[in-house]
């Protein structure tokens, strides 16, 4: 089992009286199962199961213990610690009206098939909206034997109805996010960048891939098993005609996208996934990854639509280990 430690950042504001709080031990250790079981969540081999760069994914000659990891099967790392959120003394919310609004992920070492992992968790933003608050998490995942740091997620969350919390004439707003040598080249926000495709410059690639009509019910089974993408009463009452597609979902579509076109179909070369998201997906669309490099070649940045409204719904960047990108 992996155990959960809220470290919270300094700060006296009242709107944080959880700092230092420990959460119960929670999810069971990560297997080759649940890595071949959340590649097929996000599409890998859907088009063909026989593809030479996807098949790796879920099937190795050598053993199972010997497929390969996509990087964003570690938000999956940091996932209930948003389920219990709940627990936490002082944080007063309605899960009913939280929305995710961007994750970045900085991968440290390659990911193992299996492995037990130990997850550090502060607080690394907090900023009164008005109407709503905004708080990123940041989740700093360790091998739970030997203590080697594989990874950090960080968790952008927007919590509809609990803003209003100021106690001054000026919005409260602190931000204290990692300042790794990664992150430092690549912004945490896609609203900090320039659109690539502005000014008329073609996409460097495009991808196609389609969901499936039951993608979303596959991707469940790796643990977000919220009825907004599977009960379709509950998907009415939130405003939807059906259940919609996970938003982590639609960035593994992405990240797929990516380490196919630039990356030769190996895993290893991505070393930060960062993604906002802007619209929903129904399972069953098409989705097109539009994808542009930058002029060290180290960042791919993209765009991901779907093909039947034409709508952008998940913007961002992805940086490629510098001594081994290609595009």
């Amino acid at each position: 089992m992996s155990s959960f430690i809220v470290v919270c950042l300094s700060c006296s504001h009242p709107w944080l009286p959880f700092r230092g709080s420990t959460l119960r031990k929670s999810s069971p250790t990560s297997s080759h199962r649940d890595v071949a079981l959340y590649a097929l969540g996000v599409g890998a081999g859907g088009a063909d199961p026989c593809n030479p760069t996807e098949l790796p994914f879920v099937y190795h000659p050598d053993g199972q213990s010997s497929i390969k990891v996509l990087p964003t099967f570690t938000v999956l790392y940091p996932f209930k610690f948003v389920e219990f959120m709940r627990d936490i003394p002082g944080l007063h919310y309605d899960p009913n009206l939280l929305l995710h609004g961007e994750q970045y992920i900085e991968i440290y070492q390659p990911i193992p098939a299996n492995a037990t992992i130990r997850n550090r968790v502060r607080i690394s933003g907090l900023h009164d909206k008005g109407k709503a608050a905004v708080l990123e998490m940041e989740t700093f995942s360790h091998l739970d034997d030997s203590g080697v740091l594989l990874c950090m997620n960080r968790n952008t969350i927007f919590l509809r109805g609990a803003g209003g919390f100021s106690t001054s004439g000026k919005p409260y707003s602190y931000l204290k996010r990692t300042n790794s040598s990664i992150s430092s080249g690549v912004g945490p926000s896609t609203s900090t960048k320039q659109d690539p495709s502005r000014g008329g410059r073609n996409p460097d690639h495009v991808f196609e891939d389609r969901t499936q009509p039951s993608q979303a019910l596959l991707y469940r089974l790796s643990g977000d098993y919220n009825p907004l993408h599977s009960d379709p009463s509950y998907a009415k009452t939130a405003g939807f005609p059906r259940p919609i597609l996970h938003g982590l979902c639609t960035l593994g579509y992405a990240t797929r996208a990516v380490i196919a076109s630039s990356c030769g179909g190996e895993p290893s070369l991505v070393q930060s996934v960062q993604g906002r998201f802007l619209l929903h997906v129904f399972p069953g669309e098409t989705l097109i990854t539009e994808m542009w490099k930058d002029e060290d070649q180290n960042r791919v940045d993209y765009k991901l639509k779907v093909k039947e409204r034409n709508k952008v719904v998940l913007a961002g960047s992805i940086t490629l280990r510098p001594t081994l990108s290609r595009l």
